[in-house]
């Protein structure tokens, strides 16, 4: 499938689930509750996203510098915000690491695996700093809200799924079994080698322990940070839910983002606040509202990256090391 049939079919989702969200919803009252919205709000949480990007940086620095990379900050920053306006226009959160690989991989060529790696094991890492938050949330919410069992079952098996990702990344028995029988198999496609190269460098990190646990710690913070953000774009439509309901659906939210179902997550998003502010009897049109503010605020976040990548187009390329 080319490139241009995906896009063509991800907007197509994205076109029927907004149909779909606009014709079960009052238009007009959404509106009228969008020009109401208490921007003082919103700017707090565009405020919030614009600083943990530079928490972001800092965690994408630590992971390079255990495998004795050293890179500017700045430029990590740079790359960062660059990565934002990037996957504003690419498939869900990860297109924007893969700009991020990419860039590391032009401006040292010499260290192509150690940045795709650095990259990779952020996520990952993201990704658990993103269970524990839900665990936490799931504990609070206990016995307070119904409806939360299905998302207990969805916590378990995400932390299933992480463990045995975590047994394949930093078990030296199991890496033995993947370099002997499952690495060989991508010689018919030509991957066997850069394949072997981010399993090895990835796995190296299992002697980094306190940049690990460094980086999942900073994670934590940026991500309760963000959930933060989250709620202030539903206090700015009014929503009256404890703040307990926000660390679930955040880094819920956060997951739903990686799936490629849409460009960006367009109608994905809006329909997962639709859906999952129904348990806690919130109208659809404050929660699409509340979904809308969420998506202003991540592309206002993502315009000094746009302008980065401007500025980049109409100068020389700076050298490495800038």
């Amino acid at each position: 499938m080319s490139r241009a049939t995906k896009i063509g079919l991800q907007l197509l989702v994205s076109s029927v689930v907004l149909a779909f969200l606009l014709w079960q919803i009052d238009l007009g009252q959404t509106l009228d509750i969008l020009r109401e919205s208490r921007w003082v709000y919103v700017a707090a949480s565009l405020a919030i996203f614009v600083a943990t990007t530079w928490l972001m940086a800092w965690r994408w620095w630590v992971l390079l510098a255990a495998r004795g990379v050293h890179e500017p900050y700045r430029w990590l920053v740079r790359m960062y915000f660059v990565s934002y306006a990037a996957s504003q226009v690419l498939p869900t959160a990860v297109g924007g690491d893969a700009v991020r690989i990419i860039e590391h991989a032009r401006r040292r060529p010499d260290v192509r695996a150690t940045a795709a790696g650095a990259v990779v094991m952020e996520r990952i890492l993201g990704s658990a700093a993103t269970l524990v938050l839900v665990a936490v949330a799931l504990a609070l919410a206990a016995g307070r809200y119904e409806g939360v069992r299905i998302l207990v079952v969805l916590e378990l098996a995400l932390l299933a799924a992480l463990i045995v990702l975590g047994l394949l990344l930093f078990s030296r028995r199991i890496g033995r079994h993947l370099e002997e029988r499952l690495f060989p198999l991508g010689r018919r496609f030509k991957l066997d080698g850069p394949l072997q190269s981010l399993y090895r460098t990835m796995h190296e990190y299992r002697s980094a322990t306190r940049a690990l646990l460094a980086v999942l710690g900073v994670t934590l913070v940026a991500q309760l940070a963000r959930v933060v953000a989250i709620w202030l774009c539903g206090e700015a439509v009014g929503i009256d839910v404890s703040p307990i309901v926000y660390v679930i659906l955040g880094p819920l939210l956060f997951f739903v983002q990686m799936i490629p179902f849409t460009l960006n997550g367009i109608g994905v998003r809006e329909a997962f606040f639709v859906g999952f502010l129904d348990r806690f009897d919130v109208p659809p049109e404050a929660a699409f509202a509340a979904g809308f503010l969420y998506f202003a605020v991540s592309i206002a976040a993502s315009l000094p990256g746009g302008f980065i990548l401007l500025w980049r187009s109409v100068r020389p390329a700076a050298p490495a090391g800038s």
